[in-house]
């Protein structure tokens, strides 16, 4: 944890200190799993996500980003529409931090010194990587394996942004997190002697997917958007 809030920091220090336009601020919203255990709907927030953003703005039509987010991931077999789950009836929470690193694309230019009330839709992708607890069901049962991991994965969000007041951006994005892990939802222990305790498709890895608002504070020198020499 403290690591990821050094890096975090440490991204902000190095891209402010270029004349270009700085973005920071906050992500609030809802967070839903999909996997092994629970619903499998693809938009359904049932927990808090909270964090902060940062984006350094390249060009009108596109900015790197930064976010470190926190949520609970929650699976429960009876919110499911398939009675195979409802009759197993697992359940599970899992703690995460996620830091994602990427890059936003506006389908229209976005340059926020023109003084004109901005809009427009976005594409987000790049790569996150998830720090999460490792349990295992035992009786039925969420059972800690008294272990953490690191789960890799690639974000895929759709969003709208536009301006608001003179410094401020409001913006709406549903984000799919597709995972290179199958242990987010306990379906595959991460100790091997425990393997016997697996279950559900182990060809397909967990998802989870951010839906939420994010305001951020613009600030930093009025770009020059021409290409160098």
């Amino acid at each position: 944890m403290r690591h990821l809030i050094i890096l975090a920091i440490s991204i902000l220090i190095i891209n402010s200190s270029y004349s270009q336009i700085n973005e920071v601020g906050l992500f609030l919203g809802g967070s839903n799993f999909i996997g092994d255990v629970g619903a499998t709907d693809y938009i359904a927030p049932n927990q808090p996500v909270i964090g902060v953003i940062y984006k350094w703005n390249r060009s009108p039509r596109h900015s790197w980003r930064a976010s470190l987010l926190f949520t609970e991931l929650e699976g429960i077999d009876t919110n499911s529409d398939d009675p195979r789950r409802i009759q197993r009836g697992y359940e599970f929470t899992n703690d995460i931090v996620e830091l994602s690193l990427g890059m936003e694309f506006t389908f229209f230019d976005f340059d926020m010194h023109t003084g004109k009330k901005l809009t427009t839709p976005y594409l987000y992708g790049g790569l996150t990587v998830a720090y999460h607890d490792n349990f295992y069901f035992l009786n039925d049962v969420q059972t800690a394996e008294n272990t953490s991991s690191w789960a890799f994965g690639i974000p895929m969000a759709l969003g709208v942004k536009t301006t608001l007041l003179d410094r401020f951006v409001i913006s709406v994005e549903v984000g799919a997190r597709y995972t290179f892990s199958d242990e987010l939802d306990g379906s595959i222990p991460d100790d091997q002697f425990r393997q016997q305790y697996r279950f559900g498709n182990i060809n397909n890895y967990d998802w989870y997917v951010f839906s939420g608002i994010t305001l951020t504070y613009t600030f930093g020198q009025n770009p020059c958007w021409c290409p160098s020499n």
